[in-house]
């Protein structure tokens, strides 16, 4: 019988976003699978890690690609954005504490090509004059970063209920933000 790789994947997407610490026998059970179809499929940790990063990288580009970042005021592409990237906030708050994925040499370039395209929408609504001239573009992409996977953690935890994710990430990110308008 052939095993479904994105099915396994989507699985250890969502045990290792809620147990981050969960070891290759937890993933494996959690998919339906046996630790040694797991391991034929993914060599260790780390290459699920990163086969995790890819699916991750693929589905935020997508995620950008609906939001439509270039169109419309900056603000309003930035609720956009917070509601297309909501289904992978898990899986991108598991993967940010993954420090192997972020050191020396060996980072993905999918992350800089990402990076890119958020910083451009902040930089973007900052020559419209809606967002702060005072905070880099590349500072509130982490901001964004930051607040979309503690997000995803406070939902997953209880702590927040699921149906306010986007509201609370998208007016405390424009609350900070936003330029003042002087009087």
């Amino acid at each position: 019988m052939a095993v479904d790789r994105t099915h396994v994947l989507r699985s250890a997407a969502a045990t290792l976003s809620v147990k981050a610490t969960a070891t290759m026998d937890e993933v494996a059970r959690a998919a339906g699978v046996g630790r040694a179809t797991l391991h034929r499929l993914f060599a260790g940790r780390e290459a699920l890690i990163r086969a995790l990063e890819e699916m991750a990288i693929a589905e935020l580009d997508t995620a950008l690609d609906r939001a439509r970042l270039d169109e419309g005021p900056a603000d309003e592409a930035l609720r956009r954005l917070v509601g297309e990237v909501e289904p992978i906030a898990p899986l991108l708050s598991f993967l940010v504490t993954e420090n192997q994925l972020f050191e020396g040499d060996g980072q993905h370039e999918g992350w800089s090509r990402l990076d890119a395209r958020i910083v451009a929408l902040f930089r973007r609504g900052q020559e419209q004059g809606v967002f702060r001239i005072d905070l880099t573009p590349a500072w509130l992409c982490e901001a964004f970063y930051g607040l979309v996977g503690s997000g995803a953690w406070a939902v997953m935890d209880g702590r927040v209920a699921a149906k306010d994710y986007q509201y609370m990430i998208t007016e405390l990110m424009l609350g900070g933000a936003r330029r003042s308008v002087e009087k």
